[in-house]
């Protein structure tokens, strides 16, 4: 028989801050993107920018919130399944905080655009065709960034996933999409690295839902209905 831990618990603790992560990351990595920037117009992308500027700025800030909740949110689940296996839950620490300096880092990219588009400023003339290019190259870096970032995003979700289908705390499917989700993330670098075309193939666009299931699912349960425990 199992029953529900006590609403204020080390449980929910960690589903409050995975949803930090989970919204803050829609925001900076999907929305943000999807209505400002097109890899393939870079007088669209330059244009939403000059004219929604805060926007992007907001962007910026999620990204912040996103990563820096990251870093804590593997020390709440290290709390949390430490007990099923201590070196499984050290790992996922490990491959977890990893990613935290290089995407932090990666966001310079971003920072970068802004002081382009603030070159007026300084009082250096370039022309449009000439900031355009900047803009873009900037993104493409900081795309590159994401998929050196990526790596890890994969990585630390095999033995997170290994301790949730382990512990018979939450629903061992959830842990069948964590690890699922991990070599998603890692078929994914392969592809972007190997083939220019893999991003818009149908593959590509779906290669990391396992990974999208697997967390917002956890994300959702932890903070629902917290864990379930032997009695």
């Amino acid at each position: 028989m199992t029953r529900l831990l006590n609403p204020i618990s080390p449980a929910r603790t960690a589903g409050l801050i995975y949803l930090v992560v989970v919204l803050t990351g829609i925001v900076s990595l999907g929305y943000i993107p999807s209505h400002y920037i097109n890899m393939n117009d870079a007088e669209f992308t330059f244009l939403q920018l000059i004219g929604n500027g805060l926007g992007f700025r907001i962007g910026i800030a999620a990204g912040f919130i996103c990563y820096i909740a990251f870093l804590f949110l593997p020390l709440a689940l290290y709390r949390l399944l430490s007990h099923v296996n201590r070196n499984a839950a050290l790992l996922m620490v490990i491959l977890a905080v990893v990613s935290v300096p290089i995407s932090l880092l990666n966001l310079t990219n971003k920072l970068d655009i802004l002081s382009i588009l603030n070159l007026d400023a300084y009082g250096t003339s370039m022309t449009q065709e000439q900031v355009q290019t900047a803009i873009m190259l900037s993104l493409e870096k900081y795309n590159n960034g994401i998929v050196i970032a990526k790596i890890f995003w994969g990585l630390w979700l095999l033995p997170f996933g290994y301790l949730v289908f382990k512990s018979n705390m939450l629903p061992k499917l959830l842990g069948v999409f964590l690890i699922l989700g991990c070599f998603g993330y890692l078929i994914d670098v392969l592809g972007r690295t190997l083939f220019p075309e893999f991003p818009q193939s149908i593959f590509g666009g779906y290669v990391t839902s396992p990974a999208s299931i697997g967390e917002i699912g956890t994300c959702l349960w932890l903070l629902i209905f917290g864990v379930r425990k032997k009695v």
